[in-house]
């Protein structure tokens, strides 16, 4: 695995179970027409979509060592380097509906005790130095610490990538996404919309909402905002640019995973074209073709049953546009706060 640009890690990971079904009967009983099962979380889909784009990401996993086979039953041996902890795996549940919605039910990541948060950190920093990695992924969400009963810390993990020159990725959510967005520790970050308002404390309607929200976060030090705004695309920010992506439409089978399949998109196309200097994009990355890449793959992730990528088929055509029009109103308004 020497020589790797990206290492991925997944603090929670999760075994996906997908239940396949015709006509869902809320409250009754209900059989699967099939079932598929993959170890999961947003760390392990980001290594999968990139090791399909041919870009080496192994992904450091800490996982209960109660199912010590889960890795060869899912196919997920080379990819990986598991850190065995005590305990179980936890399990989500996702049920997809023919020509109906997807409905998911993830259970809480499981707690780990000190001890063990600092032998995945060391082993991640490890893994880093060696493969001379340009970027740590850490997505998903976070275990809590035994010891603390708060969530463990990335501080860290962030202080290290900082002295050895690396850039972070960071996709999370709720308390840690603002702690550390607000800290402005990680180079990239990819809210969807409604993540992004809760971060700023403010509702979005329109693009140019979306767009200063973004740059509010890069005013703290993050060097790209990458905002998922579902049928709208995605917008790229930095602290003096913004480029929208969008693809045609796509016949959705389930959304499980999209985000994580963005990531993967973004971060194959600036490792794969990497840029001499900061002038064009105010960054040391190209974000106009990575916001581009990102939306292709995410329109190719919802046209596919399971949660990781399969392959890369039928790639639809995505359109920039450079300062987009701030006016143009959000087909779904991100709420700072749950609507009632």
């Amino acid at each position: 695995m020497s020589g790797a640009p990206i290492i991925t890690l997944t603090p929670a990971p999760t075994l996906d179970r997908t239940y396949f079904v015709h006509n869902l009967i809320e409250g009754g009983v209900n059989r699967a027409d099939s079932v598929a099962e993959e170890l999961a979380g947003k760390g392990i889909n980001v290594t999968r979509g990139l090791y399909l784009s041919g870009v080496k990401a192994p992904g450091v996993v800490p996982i209960g060592n109660s199912d010590p086979g889960v890795f060869a039953r899912t196919g997920s041996m080379d990819q990986f380097i598991p850190h065995w902890v005590d305990g179980t795996l936890r399990v989500s549940t996702t049920i997809v509906e023919k020509d109906g919605p997807t409905t998911k039910v993830n259970e809480a990541p499981r707690p780990l005790s000190d001890s063990d948060w600092k032998e995945v950190v060391a082993l991640t920093i490890a893994k880093v130095k060696e493969n001379n990695a340009q970027w740590l992924v850490i997505a998903g969400a976070l275990p809590i610490d035994k010891g603390t009963n708060k969530f463990v810390d990335l501080e860290p993990l962030f202080t290290a990538m900082h002295d050895l020159g690396v850039r972070v990725a960071m996709d999370s959510s709720g308390e840690p996404l603002k702690l550390y967005a607000t800290k402005g520790l990680p180079s990239v970050i990819k809210p969807n919309a409604h993540e992004l308002a809760e971060t700023v404390g403010r509702d979005l309607h329109t693009v140019g909402d979306v767009i200063d929200a973004a740059r509010e976060l890069c005013q703290h030090g993050i060097e790209c905002v990458l905002a998922s705004l579902g049928p709208d695309g995605m917008v790229a920010v930095t602290k003096d640019r913004a480029w929208k992506a969008k693809t045609g439409p796509v016949k959705v089978i389930n959304t499980v995973g999209a985000g994580d399949a963005t990531l993967a998109g973004f971060l194959t196309a600036v490792t794969t074209n990497p840029v001499a200097d900061d002038s064009e994009f105010g960054v040391g990355f190209n974000v106009s073709l990575g916001v581009q890449n990102a939306v292709q793959y995410g329109a190719v992730a919802v046209t596919q049953p399971t949660s990781g990528l399969e392959n890369l088929d039928n790639m639809p055509v995505a359109e920039v546009t450079d300062n987009p029009d701030r006016s143009t109103p959000l087909e779904e308004i991100a709420y700072a706060a749950p609507t009632k």
